[in-house]
């Protein structure tokens, strides 16, 4: 990442962005270079909100496509604080009487000026550089609930480790979103494979589908065939694209 650029895509100043890279750096988030920065990839660390939505933002449209196609007019939903929800939201802006539940700021703002929808914030205490709600009165907003469907995405999915956070706050109102519904999807793009990150949400046999971006591998597809869960990607890349 280098300054000027930066500067440009998110239309702040230079300065703005030296004072934010200087803050990323002490996180641990990323490492300064000369001119700008390097992200640090670590499944355990979770870069802030305005940072991650701007990561493979064409595979996350993919999968806020395919994920509309699957909801229906009427139903009830809940969607978590990540940035894949947020495109999948944008994705479901013209069905018609759709209940949504969620704990994430950005999606209560983009679904602000959309009429006919009931659209219900879980509450909690506001989590600082992520948007979003947590802590017990986020879990006790969200088993109020019964839904038709979740909508969750996560830091990594492993086989072996099942689904996870790099926070236990947001892995104990993910749980709590999967209790509350009758089917659970899985929203990840293809770089969540093979990932483990701190906190466990929930086992993979604890999820119906599972939508991604690009063909996982035949192991992967094997697998789910293997504990009956069912796997949507993106059609474009069907043929000749895999995600290993």
């Amino acid at each position: 990442m280098v300054v000027s650029q930066l500067s440009e895509q998110f239309d702040v100043s230079e300065e703005t962005i030296r004072r934010d890279l200087d803050k990323l750096d002490k996180e641990g988030l990323a490492t300064k270079t000369y001119g700008g920065a390097v992200l640090v990839e670590n499944s355990n660390l979770d870069m802030p909100f305005n940072v991650r939505k701007k990561r493979n933002m064409e595979g996350k449209k993919v999968i806020g496509d395919i994920i509309a196609g699957l909801v229906q007019e009427g139903d009830h939903i809940i969607v978590d604080p990540s940035t894949t929800a947020v495109s999948i939201v944008k994705a479901l802006r013209s069905k018609e009487r759709l209940t949504v539940v969620t704990n994430s700021i950005e999606v209560l703002v983009e679904l602000n000026d959309v009429s006919g929808w009931d659209i219900i914030s879980t509450g909690g205490t506001l989590k600082e550089n992520y948007l979003a709600l947590v802590g017990p009165r986020a879990v006790e907003g969200v088993n109020s609930f019964n839904v038709d469907k979740a909508i969750l995405s996560c830091k990594g999915m492993d086989i072996e480790k099942g689904i996870t956070d790099a926070n236990e706050m947001f892995s104990q109102v993910k749980k709590a979103m999967l209790r509350s519904a009758k089917q659970k999807i899985l929203a990840v793009d293809c770089t969540k494979f093979e990932k483990v990150a701190f906190s466990k949400i929930c086992d993979l046999e604890d999820i119906d589908l599972v939508v991604t971006d690009v063909r996982p591998s035949d192991a992967w597809m094997e697998y789910f065939k293997e504990k009956g869960i069912e796997c949507l990607y993106g059609e474009e890349n069907q043929n000749n694209s895999v995600c290993e």
